[in-house]
């Protein structure tokens, strides 16, 4: 399946590294430049499907990064990033030819909500974003969208925090599944609380699947979680 291809510019390499990981588990491509020049020279070099940038960045701010692209004659979909929310700012934004607004703090899925709807109006099909609702894990079946986990003829209904964890984990199988991304897409905050809780979900999961040896959900240590099936 064909991964569209997002070119992420953000000088906060905290945020920058939280966006890029969280989109790629959701089947994004993305690359991530630290400030608006470098992005300008990324975009010169490799063909992207959309575009999402700070506006308050070093050497290139997102308002002039935009202006440079769109003077090349590209019209693809742009969304800014800003902690501005001043309306002259936003209508200086799509003067220059944005596509969508979002404004720091936001969740995650709420940025993953407008990416899809813009994707949604180019590609109206939607094949390339869409994201398997089923998984093979060893000798289970996992229905994302029935919330089921099946072995055998037994099936386990599963809660909304277990499906989707377990989702996340299955969309990065043999892979780190990194823990501040798995609070911040399900629980919103990445904290002791809610890494206390998330840890209990593990443990499920690791219950539910315990009747096929060649399936583990492994601890990385200081990282997340590995979900091997050999």
């Amino acid at each position: 399946m064909k991964k569209n291809k997002i070119l992420l510019a953000e000088d906060d390499q905290n945020l920058g590294t939280i966006l890029q990981d969280f989109l790629e588990i959701k089947n994004y491509d993305v690359t991530l430049a630290v400030n608006g020049e470098k992005a300008f020279e990324v975009f010169q070099t490799q063909n992207f499907d959309m575009c999402v940038f700070d506006v308050m960045m070093p050497k290139l701010d997102g308002f002039n990064l935009t202006k440079k692209i769109r003077e090349t004659g590209n019209e693809i979909p742009i969304i800014f990033l800003t902690a501005k929310s001043m309306s002259q700012d936003k209508i200086e934004g799509f003067k220059v030819g944005a596509d969508d607004y979002i404004t720091k703090p936001f969740n995650t899925e709420e940025l993953l909500l407008r990416i899809t709807a813009i994707m949604r109006r180019l590609n109206k099909s939607g094949e390339t974003t869409a994201e398997p609702d089923e998984f093979k894990i060893g000798k289970y079946l996992f229905n994302a969208k029935k919330r089921t986990l099946t072995i055998d003829k037994n099936s386990q209904k599963l809660t909304s925090k277990e499906n989707s964890l377990l989702k996340l984990l299955c969309l990065k199988k043999n892979d780190i599944l990194e823990r501040s991304i798995a609070l911040k897409t399900i629980w919103k905050e990445d904290n002791y609380f809610t890494s206390r809780s998330m840890d209990v979900y593990i443990a499920k999961l690791r219950n539910y699947l315990k009747d096929d040896a060649s399936i583990e959900i492994i601890n990385i240590h200081g990282s997340g979680f590995k979900l091997q099936d050999e």
